[in-house]
Formats: structure tokens, sequence, C-alpha cells
């Protein structure tokens, strides 16, 4: 006898389970291992070239409450007519779904680039070691928007369309004549694979091609931002519109821009240091000169002549420390 196997993805069974009394979203848990694992990878690039792990463990304890916070912020403000519950608290219920990117990338870095600024390290070259992080935390992300039921395209018969129940569709804001339809184009399971795709590609180009800092972190602003204008034709969920268009897809497009814009920019700055390059970046007069106060420098055979020649160096070693900049300086 043949199985009869369904031509679509089917929508979940459940949005979550009870560990005790505490009932655990599968929204919630897809965020926490998408953070777990952006920390993971972002430490062992950071290590990579040269970085203390332990600064990304700090910047992380600031830079990703503040991005919920963005997020939540930029969700309440551009869809306010999508928040639930209908209560006080409605704004603040992140387990329900609801988190804008652009508000929790735009807060978060900003929180990021202050912490990293404070510890003394370089930003720029921080953004290339968490470019791909960033990817791999939305991809894992957005299987949370699959368990929500929520972020889905246009009506589609295609096999691997999203069957979407149909309390998810009422509560979606989607258009009546929609809601006849069953399945759906799954925009979460696109943008899942785009976001691993690209950040396998960040990695292959930072290890092939000489990307000065932040390179790298303007390209995944500019082709993230150019995947979600795409992303945005294909979705009907409720969203706020401008001249018949979702207002996300003007804010993509604007994103796209400036991500090609800053990747132009950094690429003919002069590439920062390294972590360590400063400390390696001492003149070696200034060795030199440390070693010739060791004892004996000057008291065996033409000591006078040595000690005469050592201070004309240190002398000259001076004037050329005065007229010009050291690597530390220029950096």
């Amino acid at each position: 006898m043949a199985l009869s196997v369904p031509l679509y993805i089917p929508s979940p069974p459940i949005n979550g389970f009870h560990l005790g009394a505490l009932y655990i979203h599968f929204y919630g848990l897809m965020y926490v291992i998408a953070i777990t694992l952006a920390v993971i990878i972002t430490r062992r690039r950071w290590r990579a070239v040269g970085g203390d792990p332990a600064l990304i463990t700090d910047v992380a304890t600031w830079s990703v409450p503040a991005g919920i916070i963005g997020g939540r912020i930029y969700f309440d403000v551009t869809t306010p007519f999508d928040i639930t519950p209908h209560t006080w608290w409605g704004p603040l219920a992140v387990w329900e779904g609801g988190l804008g990117v652009w508000g929790g990338i735009a807060v978060g870095a900003a929180v990021g680039i202050w912490r990293v600024h404070r510890a003394g390290a370089d930003w720029r070259l921080m953004g290339n070691a968490v470019a791909p992080a960033l990817l791999v935390a939305q991809a894992v992300g957005r299987l949370g928007n699959y368990f929500n039921q929520e972020l889905f395209g246009k009506p589609t018969g295609l096999p691997w369309g999203l069957e979407i129940s149909r309390a998810a569709r009422l509560n979606s804001g989607i258009p009546a004549a929609d809601l006849k339809y069953t399945t759906f184009q799954p925009s979460f399971l696109y943008e899942l694979i785009f976001d691993l795709a690209f950040a396998a590609f960040l990695v292959w180009l930072g290890h092939h091609r000489n990307i000065k800092p932040p390179g790298l972190l303007a390209l995944y602003v500019a082709g993230y931002s150019g995947y979600r204008i795409f992303e945005e034709t294909i979705r009907i969920d409720s969203s706020a519109h401008i001249l018949g268009l979702r207002l996300n897809f003007f804010i993509a497009l604007v994103m796209t821009v400036v991500g090609l814009s800053w990747f132009a920019f950094s690429q003919r700055r002069r590439k920062p240091p390294e972590p360590g390059e400063e400390a390696e970046s001492v003149p070696s007069g200034a060795a030199g000169a440390g070693d010739a106060t060791e004892p004996g420098d000057a008291t065996g055979p033409g000591g006078v002549a040595e000690a005469s020649s050592v201070t004309e160096a240190s002398s000259v070693t001076e004037a050329s420390s005065v007229t010009e900049p050291s690597a530390a300086a220029e950096s």
C-alpha cells in the first residue's frame, strides 16, 4: 500500500512545552540557541585574529539585551496594530513574537561598539568577526517564526508550501481574500537558507580576499538588506505600507545602498592594526638603547667608542621618532 505523503510543510502542532510549572516557548528557545551560537562563533573568529575571547562575552552581555529592546521598540513603533495580547504589558510580550531585525541590529551594534571601544579594541575588526555569526543567529531565529506560524508569504501550491492553521491566519492580518488558502510561501525557510549560505560566503571571502575591516560587516548589511527586498515582495502578513509597498521594503532598499556605500568607503581606508600589532611596533632603536645599558657594553676594548656610537644612535633614533609618526600614531 502506497503511503500518502503531504506535499507541503505541515504547521507545528505546538509552539512550546511545559518544564514543571514553566511553559517554554520554542520562539524564545530558538533565540537563546541563536545567541549562544553567535557568541561561540564570534569568540573563535576573534581569537583567530589575536583578540581576547573574554571581550566577546562582555559585549554580548550588554548588546544582546539592548538588541532585544531595540527590536521590540522597532516592532511596537512600526506595527502597533500587531501587538498582542491587548493589555498594558502587550508591548513587552516578546515571547508572543514581534522583534524587528532592523531595530535589534542597530541598537545592539551601537551598544556593542561602545563596549569594544571602552575596552580599547578595534570595533571594525570586531565587525568582521561578528558578521557571519549574526547571519547564523538570524537563521536559527527564523525557526522560531515557524513555531509561531508567522512571517509567511503569498499563497502557493508548491510542494514546499507552508501550512498555516486557520487560527494563525486569522491572527496574522493577511488580506481577507487569502484566508481561504491553507499553504503559503515559507519565507522563514527562504531566509534561513539565505542566511546560512551568505554566512559561509563571508567566511570564505574573509579567508581568500584581503577585505579591510569592517568590510565584512558592511557586506552583511548590504547582502541581508538586499535579500529582504525580495522577501518583502512575497510576504502578506500584517505590515505598515507606504505607496502600496511594505514599510520594510523601503528600509531594506535604503540599507542596501548604505551597506554597499559603506563597503566601498571601508576598502579605501588604510587597514587598521590587528590586536597586538601596536605592542609589536616598538622602534628597534629603543630596544637597542636599552641593551646598551647592560654592564660591560662600554668597558671592554674600544668601550669609549662603543658608548659614543650608542649615544649617537640613540640621539638619531630620538630625533627620528620626533619627526616621523610612529606606527601606533598612524593607526
